[in-house]
């Protein structure tokens, strides 16, 4: 129905754009207390609702990079699993090797069997050291991104741990170990072992300094996330103790208004007493 099919008087129509005034306040404060924001949209404050959309947009692209700090860590960690597990089967062949030393024949052929035995697993552990597809003990690289556009990174170089010549360069029994005239093969065998230890030593030293830098960013990432999400809410929250007020204000001013309306319109029931 048009506006204009009606003729209102005047009380009447000023009470009731009041009245439709009071509306749209009830309106706009039920939706900041259910929100928790006084500003919800552009049209409450433009300039807060960008620049703290900005502030939310911002904490979104860290919390990404967070988690993939956090599974940057979870790889380190797998590789520094790896390399303990390592170190103690090298301390078990290096005992198996200083055994043979002094072992006849026919023991240090088996012990040189155990030996070879514990190689395989050594090969073997390196290379189920790899989490979510990257494994830094066969020789995998791991990318860490830190900021939001990526600028900010650091690269972690892994290494072969296997006993492979381009590894640790363990070789395997010489002969079976079977001359005991002949301890060449012990003694380059425990050579080889000490080598290895220490290559895994200086690569455990690097992962732990690389695993110390991604825990401190994502540490100050996620503070970043907690100030970013804080200046958003800061420039949009309601304050909900004023909103309630408002509240109770505003539908007293209605029932008022309410009441007004029916007021103004008795003046136009009294020409029914006319007839």
């Amino acid at each position: 129905m048009a506006i204009s099919d009606i003729s209102l008087t005047s009380g009447m129509r000023s009470n009731l754009v009041s009245l439709q005034g009071t509306v749209d306040l009830l309106n706009r404060t039920q939706e900041r207390l259910a929100t928790g924001k006084r500003v919800n949209s552009p049209l409450d404050n433009a300039t807060n609702y960008f620049v703290a959309k900005s502030h939310m947009d911002r904490a979104s692209d860290l919390s990404v990079r967070k988690d993939g700090m956090g599974e940057a860590i979870q790889t380190v960690k797998a590789a520094n699993e790896g390399i303990k597990a390592i170190t103690d089967l090298i301390a078990s062949a290096k005992g198996i090797a200083q055994s043979a030393l002094s072992a006849g024949t026919a023991e240090r052929s088996v012990l040189a069997a155990q030996y070879d035995q514990i190689l395989t697993q050594i090969d073997q552990l390196a290379s189920d050291s790899g989490y979510k597809g990257t494994n830094l003990l066969d020789s995998g690289d791991l990318t860490v991104q830190f900021n939001e556009d990526g600028s900010n990174s650091l690269t972690i170089s892994g290494f072969d741990a296997s006993t492979a010549t381009t590894g640790l360069g363990i070789d395997a029994a010489v002969g079976n170990w079977a001359d005991v005239s002949d301890i060449s093969g012990t003694g380059g065998a425990i050579a080889d072992l000490d080598a290895a230890l220490n290559t895994l030593r200086a690569q455990a030293k690097n992962l732990s300094s690389n695993l110390n830098i991604i825990t401190t960013r994502s540490t100050f990432t996620q503070g970043m996330i907690n100030v970013l999400t804080e200046g958003s809410t800061n420039l949009t929250a309601a304050d909900t103790n004023e909103e309630g007020a408002n509240m109770l204000m505003l539908q007293v001013r209605q029932s008022l208004g309410t009441t007004a309306l029916s007021l103004s319109a008795q003046a136009a029931q009294s020409v029914l007493r006319l007839f």
